[in-house]
C-alpha cells in the first residue's frame, strides 16, 4: 500500500515539474502537490505541526511537516541546488518524532524530477 502511495506522489511530482519546471518557490510546489494529491482522493495535511518531545518536556514550536499524505507518508519539499545530509536528517527526524515509516524528499530545483527524488524508509 505504501509503495503504491509513493508511486502516486512521485507521479504527481513529475507531472507538476513537467508543467512548471524548476525555479519556483518551495511553497508553490507544495501547494500544487497538495492540490494534485487531493484531486486523486488522497488525504493531505500541509505544514503539519509536529511537537518536539524531550524527556517530559513537549515543545509546541517544534517542526512542521511539509505534507503528510493519508496519515502515513511524510513529504519534504525542497528547491535547492542539491540535496544533502542535513535534508535527509530533517525528514528522518520528522519521521521519527511522528512515528511514520515512509517519507519522500522531493527537490524541484532539478532539470529532471527523477533526479530530485529520494525515498526514505525507517
Amino acid at each position: 500500500m505504501e509503495d503504491q502511495l509513493t508511486k502516486e506522489v512521485i507521479g504527481a511530482a513529475i507531472d507538476i515539474h513537467k508543467e512548471l519546471g524548476p525555479g519556483l518557490l518551495e511553497s508553490a510546489y507544495q501547494t500544487c502537490l497538495g492540490y494534485e494529491l487531493r484531486s486523486k482522493g488522497l488525504e493531505v495535511k500541509r505544514e503539519l505541526k509536529l511537537p518536539v518531545v524531550y524527556k517530559e518536556l513537549e515543545l509546541d514550536q517544534g517542526y512542521r511537516i511539509d505534507l503528510l499524505v493519508n496519515n502515513k507518508l511524510v513529504i519534504e519539499t525542497k528547491t535547492v541546488e542539491a540535496l544533502n545530509d542535513v535534508h535527509l536528517a530533517q525528514i528522518l527526524t520528522y519521521m521519527k518524532f511522528g512515528n511514520y515509516r515512509t517519507g519522500l524528499l522531493l527537490n524541484f530545483h532539478v532539470k529532471r524530477m527523477v533526479e530530485g527524488i529520494k525515498r526514505v524508509v525507517l
